[in-house]
């Protein structure tokens, strides 16, 4: 991929999840204003940047639809295990919640 960014090859969109690839949309389409913006007043100095970017959107948008299709799968997201810290949060607010019942009585 001679032209594009780098950063959104297709092997890289895979590994986005669904939310990643909304915001990296949002960022590319407001960089299009940006870079159109420029032309417009003469302050444009890569033209190509703008077909770079036209690119990207497509990209995006073709791997959004395809994971609506079913013909991309989904990164699977692996579930966080379970720290420490919740167990003892969780059984802070359980001895928090029994003193507090021993005190009403």
């Amino acid at each position: 991929m001679a032209i594009g960014t780098k950063q959104l090859a297709p092997s890289e969109l895979d590994t986005f999840e669904d939310q990643r690839l909304v915001e990296e949309l949002r960022k590319a389409k407001e960089e299009l204003f940006n870079l159109r913006f420029q032309s417009a007043t003469g302050q444009l100095e890569s033209h190509g940047r703008i077909r770079a970017v036209k690119r990207d959107i497509a990209r995006l948008y073709t791997v959004i639809r395809e994971r609506e299709l079913g013909i991309r799968a989904t990164p699977v997201a692996a579930a966080p295990a379970p720290s420490k810290a919740k167990k003892t949060k969780a059984k802070k607010t359980e001895d928090a919640s029994a003193d507090a019942e021993g005190e009403a009585e």
